[in-house]
């Protein structure tokens, strides 16, 4: 019960759709311009950097806030798992964020709110993923390759540090820990699917800090 509750905590925070909102704000629907994603890499494209930064800013705090909550609700009733209810959590504002039903299910694809997870959960994966992603993105300036890049991190960080011992679970936690990472790391290449496609091909379309995006 404890899980689903936290699921259903995140998945409500995850409907605060910040490119979304912010696109309402100035007139027009995210959805309908560029990629016709609501997230942070198309609001950077169509309304510039500081959309940008405030949907990547908006994103990654409401799941950070889902954590929270969780952790004040559940924190002293099972001290055992709090982390493996934080990631139910996270998970569900990715949900959430991906799939808001006031939006017909059309939403991000969960990166940003990712990023949230990620800080939420551990601050070494949190170090690593942000030197991949940036290392993927200057490389190539693909946001979608360094997305999907964190992820792969994020799997071989928890599994490591897991059986490190440094997250103070029991096996049968660890293990069902070990299957969200996965299966948010199926739904991030599901979600990128078209991306992964046009990376392949040489077609992905590049993402500049500069005034290109303007």
């Amino acid at each position: 019960m404890e899980r689903l509750i936290c699921l259903l905590i995140g998945y409500g925070c995850g409907l605060f759709q910040t490119s979304y909102i912010y696109g309402k704000a100035h007139g027009i629907d995210i959805r309908e311009y560029g990629s016709g994603n609501a997230g942070m890499t198309n609001a950077l494209r169509t309304l510039g950097a500081k959309a940008g930064v405030i949907t990547f800013l908006g994103d990654c705090l409401k799941c950070v806030a889902a954590v929270l909550i969780v952790r004040i609700i559940f924190g002293n009733s099972n001290t055992e798992c709090i982390k493996l209810l934080g990631l139910y959590a996270a998970a569900g504002t990715i949900l959430g964020h991906n799939y808001p039903f006031y939006m017909k299910f059309r939403g991000g694809k969960g990166i940003a709110a990712t990023a949230g997870l990620f800080l939420s959960f551990d601050w070494k994966i949190t170090l690593l993923a942000l030197a991949v992603f940036l290392t993927a993105f200057f490389t190539t300036h693909y946001v979608s390759l360094g997305s999907l890049l964190i992820y792969i991190v994020f799997i071989i960080g928890t599994i490591i540090f897991g059986q490190m011992g440094l997250y103070y679970m029991e096996q049968h936690y660890l293990n069902e820990m070990y299957v969200i990472a996965i299966l948010l790391a199926c739904l991030a290449f599901y979600k990128h699917k078209e991306n992964i496609k046009r990376i392949i091909h040489g077609e992905e379309n590049k993402t500049y800090l500069k005034s290109k995006n303007k």
